[in-house]
């Protein structure tokens, strides 16, 4: 294709755009109502999923270890644990320290409950906070230390806890939300693919009296598609970046409320630039794509160009 018929098809379909004003605005109107739905469930989506991410991130071992258990013990634990490929971290936490975290976590009562126990007087034992890298694998991790426990004639660790029972049902939660999440996203964006096309169908049968005379006057097939196929770019690319910048803008506001407004500082949404780019690549990605899907199925199939 020459470059000057390039440009001619470039402002013919600039041309339409404005000429067919109420068809082209039914259009837009179509792609944006589509894909604000479909980018909302996006969203949406992608927080509770990583709101399940944080969830099963939260889940840890504690290995509490026997009373007077000796360092030389302590130190080969915390290389055995540590040496286990699928754990992360582990973190010793002596009993002087369990305390005090024990009287911080019961808040304005920790005094009260514990009003009597002290580094001379102090029940808790010495213990381990063991984090894996994948949280599905905890209970491997847990069953990985027991033995551990339990090839030692001494016996030195006295529980290993993880929230079993529990954290299985957590992860079955996750699991099936990000499946539901899933399956919405990709059944709206099948929805909007027809809705789309259809309007878009509506748009160019409207116009068949005036494809009818290009085709008299000699118009090839593709001299008459090209056009629409640039009115369709056009139209999907600019309802599809309108459609980003909104959703964008009340995303960000949206931050802001439940951070500061609200008081829900606890749940975590995800950060503005992690789903900026993701969302408006996709959108306009897909917008722009059905804008000539929709043009050129339209012109074959219904107009028989």
């Amino acid at each position: 294709m020459k470059f000057r018929t390039f440009l001619r098809h470039m402002r013919e379909g600039v041309k339409n755009i404005a000429r067919n004003g109420w068809m082209s605005f039914a259009s837009v109107s179509s792609i944006f109502i589509s894909l604000f739905i479909l980018g909302v469930f996006v969203l949406l989506s992608l927080n509770v999923s990583n709101f399940a991410s944080q969830v099963e991130s939260q889940v840890q071992i504690r290995v509490f270890l026997q009373l007077n258990v000796d360092k030389a013990t302590v130190d080969r634990l915390n290389n055995d644990i540590g040496n286990m490929a699928d754990v992360k971290t582990v973190t010793f936490v002596s009993k002087d320290e369990g305390l005090e975290l024990l009287r911080k976590n019961l808040g304005e009562d920790g005094d009260y409950l514990l009003e009597g126990f002290d580094k001379t007087n102090n029940p808790l034992p010495d213990s381990f906070t063991v984090e894996v890298f994948e949280p599905k694998t905890i209970a491997d991790v847990a069953k990985q230390i027991k033995a551990i426990n339990n090839a030692d004639g001494a016996k030195p660790i006295m529980n290993v806890k993880y929230g079993q029972g529990t954290v299985e049902k957590l992860f079955k939660v996750t699991d099936v939300v990000r499946t539901i999440g899933l399956v919405l996203v990709i059944g709206l964006s099948v929805t909007a693919m027809f809705l789309i096309s259809n309007t878009i169908k509506m748009t160019i049968i409207h116009r068949r009296r005036e494809i009818g005379i290009m085709k008299l006057v000699g118009a090839t097939n593709a001299f008459i598609r090209w056009p629409f196929f640039v009115e369709g770019a056009l139209i999907g690319f600019g309802s599809s970046l309108l459609t980003a910048i909104v959703l964008l803008f009340g995303y960000s506001k949206l931050i802001e409320s439940t951070q500061f407004d609200l008081g829900l500082a606890m749940i975590k949404l995800v950060p503005f630039d992690d789903v900026a780019f993701l969302l408006t690549a996709a959108l306009v990605g897909l917008g722009t794509l059905l804008g000539v899907w929709g043009s050129t199925i339209s012109v074959r199939k219904y107009l028989k160009v």
